[in-house]
């Protein structure tokens, strides 16, 4: 019997919770009664007005708004596969996005109307583009407003999908290489939302005001967008994280929950304008993407007591693996791991060779779930390799303790071997992170004729700070075996490259 279907979700709320207040963007303030009706002329304009069908890829070039929350709920309730662009790309990878997934339309914001342009530049072509849509206003000749879409389209119900039906197409950030797209169908999309909901008791109330803010093209969105509705949650968003407008947001509509990733709350605490008292409505954080460090866990402690801190660990392929629950960040032995798999996931760690390695042996990372994509985008090599042997194949390394709770030793391709060594990059920016004085830390290995290649370690220092590279070698020596600790170091006043995920992009650090 049919279940993991998106009308089962999104309709009967809007249906329950009518005139309440679902969705606050700028100017814009919709009930569930309203966004309701605009999401289904949205299908039914789509369909009629554009020719899609359910199996056609719409793409969505777009800083975060009301209009892109629109269309996830269009795409999940049969409108076409959603290809949502992560706009940190290059216009030339964008390029290779739109025609490696054969995407039909496009729906692009006005404050990205520059970056099409961009993007057909780079290519000379158009890309099999047959219609742009403009939200917003802006000079893009050609485009179909997405105001006059939706006056045309009818407010009916579509006919439901099935669960194998494919529905979301997010391609990979290309930290290793052209970006690879990630296809999920409905199933595997309402799993990711059973998962998250069941691990630590996470779960949407009525009570709650959620703040969208991370970016709505990244795989974590996805789990708040099409969750938050469905339980008639308020949500607002912004078009994007900056600390000033975070504030103000939470000050006014009295959000609770929203995700700060450590990168955001170390620029929200450094921001002029902080005040804890600001943030006093907010009852829960998540984060993810990388463990928080003690000294900026220690200060968030310090600044907001009583906050519930949530963590997951995922990525793009397989939406969330893990969760380290409220519970679990009142154990202190714990705050370096990432949790424990979520329901209905199973986790390994292998040897090169596939062999199951026994508990804190280091190896990679392998997974079985119905939330994971169902394959990668016409590449059925690609697709074979991540799934051999019946698991998936994260390229993270890790290792498991006898509770089952996670630790992440590094991305495989940033291992750093020195003089016949492993050094886990992260093990030393962790290391480095802890003095007060650096702000950003990433490592590499960079080439050495004496070792092969050797740690070095490139620092953003705190504004006003007077910290020397020794300074930096001899804080890491207090915690790192002599072969981990950095035998160069670079202080940069500009702040690191980062991805849509606000982690450092090493491929880019590599090229300076």
């Amino acid at each position: 019997m049919k279940e993991f279907v998106y009308h089962r979700f999104l309709l009967p709320a809007i249906d329950h919770f009518g005139d309440a207040m679902a969705l606050h963007d700028g100017e814009h303030h919709a009930s569930f009664s309203k966004h309701g009706d605009r999401v289904l002329r949205l299908v039914n304009a789509m369909r009629q007005e554009l020719g899609m069908e359910n199996q056609d890829r719409f793409a969505v070039l777009s800083l975060n708004s009301h209009h892109y929350v629109e269309l996830y709920h269009a795409a999940m309730l049969g409108a076409g596969i959603i290809n949502p662009l992560n706009i940190r790309l290059a216009p030339a990878e964008l390029a290779h996005i739109l025609e490696d997934s054969a995407t039909s339309i496009i729906f692009v914001d006005s404050r990205m109307s520059n970056a099409l342009h961009q993007i057909k530049t780079a290519t000379g072509k158009g890309f099999g583009i047959r219609h742009v849509v403009l939200m917003g206003e802006a000079d893009l000749p050609g485009s179909v407003p997405y105001e006059d879409l939706l006056e045309a389209g009818e407010p009916t119900v579509p006919p439901e999908p099935q669960e194998d039906d494919p529905v979301t197409l997010i391609y990979t950030g290309g930290t290793t290489g052209l970006p690879r797209g990630a296809l999920f169908d409905q199933r595997s999309l309402l799993l990711y939302l059973y998962h998250s909901g069941l691990a630590g008791g996470i779960g949407f109330n009525r009570d709650l005001v959620y703040l969208h803010q991370a970016p709505l093209f990244h795989i974590t969105t996805v789990v708040s967008v099409l969750s938050a509705p469905a339980f008639g949650v308020e949500s607002v968003v912004l078009p994007g994280f900056e600390p000033a407008a975070c504030m103000d947001t939470i000050e006014h509509y009295k959000v609770n929950e929203t995700v700060l990733i450590p990168t955001m709350l170390q620029m929200l605490f450094d921001h002029p304008s902080f005040k804890p008292e600001r943030l006093a409505s907010l009852r829960r954080i998540g984060y993810g993407g990388m463990p928080m460090s003690p000294t900026l866990l220690q200060r968030l402690m310090e600044l907001l007591p009583g906050i519930e801190l949530i963590q997951g660990y995922g990525m793009t392929e397989a939406g969330a693996l893990t969760v380290l629950s409220p519970q679990d960040h009142l154990r202190p032995q714990l705050l370096q791991s990432v949790g424990r798999a979520v329901p209905g996931v199973v986790l390994t760690i292998q040897s090169p060779e596939g062999v199951a390695l026994e508990p804190g042996q280091i190896g990679e990372i392998c997974a079985r779930g119905g939330n994971l994509m169902t394959r990668y985008w016409d590449d059925p090599q690609g697709t074979a390799e991540a799934f051999r042997g019946e698991w998936y194949h994260t390229g993270d390394a890790g290792w498991m303790d006898h509770e089952g709770y996670l630790y992440l030793a590094d991305r495989l391709k940033d291992m750093i071997v020195t003089g016949g060594e492993n050094v886990y990059s992260v093990e030393v920016e962790n290391a480095i992170s802890s003095h007060p004085d650096v702000a950003q830390v990433a490592v590499i290995g960079i080439p050495s004729e004496l070792w092969g290649e050797q740690v070095h370690a490139i620092v953003v220092p705190r504004d006003g700070s007077t910290i020397t590279e020794e300074e930096v070698i001899s804080h890491a020596r207090f915690s790192l075996a002599g072969y981990k600790v950095p035998k160069s170091v670079e202080l940069r006043s500009e702040p690191l490259p980062l991805s849509a995920a606000m982690k450092p992009l090493k491929r880019e650090l590599r090229r300076i």
